[in-house]
């Protein structure tokens, strides 16, 4: 009887542990949550609000100013990710273009598979759309500059403290010289306990 007791007892409780229910809170964007020390929302958003305004605050832009009397027009490409965790470059990019496109300093074309699929769009309105709305080819804008890079990673740890070193390196090329005008870094430290 007592064997029966404890084994009723024993699955009441692992059933009462898997009914637990979790609680979600909505919390502000822009409020600064680290839960794992890994790469996050806050850490591409800072990371590309920062060197976008070192990019921007460089000769490169003054002087292509000055030669050619209009704003450089920029794309971003490929952002490469070279940690051994994932991270969504794609949101990294997308923070990047809107801090470009924010400063009002430079013109932004569209990059990647997006291009493309205006691409298509514009080839299928050359049978679908009325004359006086086709978009035509070859009206693009070309871009002047092209800002790449990587995101790398160290992770060292000593138990349960680890630590985690993250190193985003970004540059911008002229497309036409290849000549680089700028090329920056930030670097994010975490020790995770």
């Amino acid at each position: 009887m007592k064997f029966n007791f404890l084994i009723v007892g024993a699955l009441s409780l692992v059933l009462a542990s898997c009914n637990s229910t979790k609680k979600v809170t909505r919390v502000d964007e822009k409020e600064q949550i680290d839960l794992s020390g890994r790469w996050n929302d806050v850490d591409s958003r800072l990371v590309a609000q920062e060197m976008v305004q070192d990019a921007l605050s460089r000769n490169w832009l003054g002087d292509h100013i000055q030669s050619e009397a209009a704003k450089p027009v920029v794309i971003v490409g490929l952002v490469k990710n070279k940690t051994s965790e994932h991270i969504a470059t794609e949101t990294f990019i997308n923070d990047i273009e809107r801090e470009f496109i924010n400063s009002g300093r430079v013109k932004l074309v569209q990059g990647g598979e997006f291009r493309n699929d205006l691409r298509a769009e514009k080839l299928d309105q050359q049978d679908n759309a009325s004359m006086e709305t086709v978009k035509r080819f070859g009206r693009e804008m070309g871009a002047d500059y092209i800002m790449q890079g990587t995101i790398s990673s160290i992770t060292d740890s000593d138990g349960r403290t680890k630590l985690i070193f993250y190193q985003t390196d970004l540059s911008l090329t002229n497309i036409e010289t290849n000549q680089k005008v700028w090329i920056g870094d930030k670097k994010i430290k975490k020790v995770v306990e």
